[in-house]
């Protein structure tokens, strides 16, 4: 008999979690270690529990899953993070795939379907559930043009919740550039609004000036 795929399930919410691991524990081909309620929490102890399988939420205290993603990943460059959320937008779903995750699941996906999306990121092949196919234009992340400096500049002012004119002023350029630079931020990363480029930007470091991963 074949190792059972050993999961770590980390969620918030207790039901939620105990629902997930309730599913899974009925497959005779996976294990469930633990379920755990924070980013820290796994972080912490993903050296320990070595699981092949991480199903992340992405809002949690203290460390939010991409973050999260983004330590195990450092740590335990072997383990497989699923993404498993509620969030179907473009950022969201971009965000998760540049920061390592090998998939992105819906939590209103049929249940069978996770242990598709198990068994698809054990084949070291990414897992995108049809919703978010359907929210993430173009669907390879990779794909994506990288920001210039001067971008990534723009964006940092844009981020601290600067307009246009501010933009402009702070960095010598015309409004119309700044304008320019914001378009083309935003085709870029597949965000479509202000609020989209500020949370972008704080999940990523840029308002602290690292400019992680852009």
């Amino acid at each position: 008999m074949n190792t059972p795929i050993k999961v770590v399930i980390v969620d918030d919410h207790p039901m939620v979690a105990e629902g997930i691991q309730a599913i899974l524990e009925s497959y005779d081909d996976i294990e469930v270690l633990c379920t755990l309620k924070t980013g820290r929490e796994i972080v912490d102890q993903a050296h320990t529990l070595l699981a092949d399988v991480i199903l992340m939420d992405l809002n949690m205290p203290e460390i939010g899953g991409l973050t999260a993603t983004e330590l195990i990943l450092e740590r335990c460059p072997d383990t497989r993070i699923l993404i498993l959320t509620m969030h179907d937008s473009p950022e969201y779903i971009s965000s998760a795939l540049s920061h390592g995750a090998m998939g992105y699941v819906l939590k209103d996906v049929p249940t069978d379907e996770i242990k598709t999306a198990i068994d698809t990121v054990m084949r070291g092949e990414r897992y995108l559930c049809t919703g978010a196919k359907g929210s993430l234009a173009p669907p390879d992340g990779a794909s994506r043009e990288q920001l210039t400096g001067r971008e990534q500049t723009v964006l940092l002012q844009l981020a601290q919740g600067k307009s246009n004119k501010e933009v402009a002023l702070a960095l010598d350029i015309s409004v119309r550039t700044v304008e320019t630079h914001r378009k083309n931020i935003k085709r870029k990363l597949g965000i479509s609004s202000t609020a989209g480029l500020t949370r972008y930007a704080m999940e990523h470091g840029v308002l602290q000036g690292t400019g992680a991963r852009l």
